[in-house]
């Protein structure tokens, strides 16, 4: 692949809600003394009376930002994932949650691509956390096009949403021209018929690039890009399983009630097949450069190549 334009999803989100911001006046946004990390002091200079930081208290800001949504306003609460869905998580159930808030959660730094900040920050259970809150909507977006569309689909929303957003920069690969986002609806990437790569995130580019070295060697590798983990594309996802018999997720999750546990369960309801689940194993990680972390647990091209093949010889 050709070398492409990267920024940091985190990033689109402050943007993003620059943007929102000048057309909805009800939108509000609240930081925990993360804004320069959480890039939501763009929104910050330009509407500083609706930008609250809250200080390092993540879990009054959610509580906060529930009281606002209560008001009629649309609150953005931001912070890190760690944060946002680990501390902050009996707030986010049961303040936001359970009476259904149309409250916006902006989590970034998610995942082991944090880098050098090292295991305390690298969040690779926020998913699943989120997950298992009734009517939570989860969104993941995999470049800048689609994270600024996922916020905005966020707003139009009704209903708390929690948005994955990361700190490393992503190559660009969607078209601003042509991207259509639509809450829970996947997109296939790349049609194949000899097994399907479902990925989300950061995951996405690097099993498009894994697809590539596949086709190289004969083996022609379906890519769905799963920006929505709840709801999840079922259809879309059976679809695949059915047409392709072998299913491998690819997430910067772990690999424990992420995507990989999500499309496990869809298709032991409607076409059960094997599903390879690639993400973080059963361990925490640990302080390094991003790039070397991702290619020391397994989320690059070459390995998703290499558990694709090993998987398409044992289904042999």
């Amino acid at each position: 692949m050709s070398e492409v334009k990267k920024i940091a999803t985190r990033a689109s989100y402050g943007n993003a809600l620059v943007e929102l911001g000048k057309k909805h006046d009800d939108l509000v946004v609240l930081d925990a003394d993360l804004a320069a990390a959480t890039q939501t002091a763009m929104f910050k200079k330009e509407f500083p009376e609706r930008h609250i930081d809250c200080g390092i208290a993540e879990c009054n800001m959610v509580g906060i930002g529930a009281g606002l949504a209560s008001t009629g306003k649309v609150p953005f609460v931001s912070t890190f994932a760690m944060f946002a869905a680990g501390r902050a998580f009996e707030q986010v159930r049961n303040s936001v949650g359970y009476p259904k808030l149309n409250v916006k959660i902006g989590a970034t730094h998610a995942g082991i691509s944090v880098g050098e900040d090292g295991a305390t920050h690298q969040c690779n259970e926020d998913i699943a956390l989120m997950r298992t809150i009734p009517g939570m909507t989860i969104l993941n977006p995999a470049d800048d096009v689609e994270a600024r569309a996922a916020v905005e689909a966020a707003i139009q929303y009704e209903g708390p949403v929690y948005l994955r957003f990361g700190r490393l920069a992503t190559p660009i690969f969607n078209d601003p021209a042509t991207y259509q986002f639509t809450i829970g609806k996947g997109i296939t990437l790349r049609e194949g018929t000899d097994v399907t790569l479902v990925a989300t995130g950061l995951m996405v580019w690097e099993s498009m690039k894994a697809a590539e070295m596949l086709e190289a060697e004969g083996i022609h590798a379906r890519v769905l890009n799963i920006h929505t983990i709840k709801p999840l594309d079922t259809e879309l996802i059976c679809k695949a399983a059915s047409e392709t018999g072998l299913l491998v997720t690819v997430e910067e999750h772990s690999i424990i009630g992420g995507l990989g546990g999500a499309v496990a369960e869809a298709v032991t309801s409607c076409c059960p097949v094997p599903v390879v689940r690639i993400g973080v194993n059963d361990e925490f990680g640990h302080s390094g450069p991003a790039i070397d972390l991702l290619k020391e647990f397994g989320l690059c091209a070459e390995n998703i190549a290499a558990v694709t093949k090993k998987a398409l010889a044992e289904k042999k």
